[in-house]
């Protein structure tokens, strides 16, 4: 598939919605987005995205899942106040939850808040997260204090 097709990204992205897969949903709406940023249909239907994970998360608190694919998406939308507000709810509900300290740390990461994102990977390490999350975890901290733009270069 063509990166810059408008209409792939858009396609899947509906499809993922009807399954009900709203983390593949959000990621094929958001590509879509970065092609057309002014689109109110990709804006609406991120939007539902949001709405039906929010609503996930009311029908079961203690599924951690919908709680982290919201923030997820919250980041993807440079909504980093939500974002962090979603985790430190998704932290009360599940604790010991590794993927949550790590977004967060990826959040104060791109604040230039290095101090905080450092404790954040630090509390995601000491949980015991898979050996994926560890090594990825890990080349965050290597790169914790290159700008995001020149990581997107490397």
């Amino acid at each position: 598939m063509d990166a810059r097709h408008y209409n792939a990204w858009y396609g899947f992205g509906m499809i993922y919605l009807r399954l009900e897969k709203f983390e593949f949903s959000e990621h094929h709406f958001r590509m879509t987005l970065g092609i057309n940023p002014q689109s109110s249909v990709i804006m609406s239907y991120l939007g539902t995205t949001l709405h039906a994970l929010k609503l996930a998360i009311v029908a079961d608190k203690k599924n951690p899942l919908p709680m982290y694919q919201k923030a997820n998406i919250l980041v993807s939308t440079e909504s980093f106040d939500a974002a962090l507000e979603v985790l430190e709810e998704l932290k009360e509900h599940a604790p010991r939850e590794s993927s949550a300290y790590a977004l967060m740390g990826r959040i104060y990461k791109r604040r230039n808040m290095y101090d905080k994102a450092m404790l954040h990977f630090g509390v995601a390490l000491d949980l015991k997260p898979s050996a994926t999350d560890v090594a990825t975890i890990k080349a965050t901290i290597e790169k914790l204090h290159v700008p995001d733009e020149m990581e997107d270069e490397l």
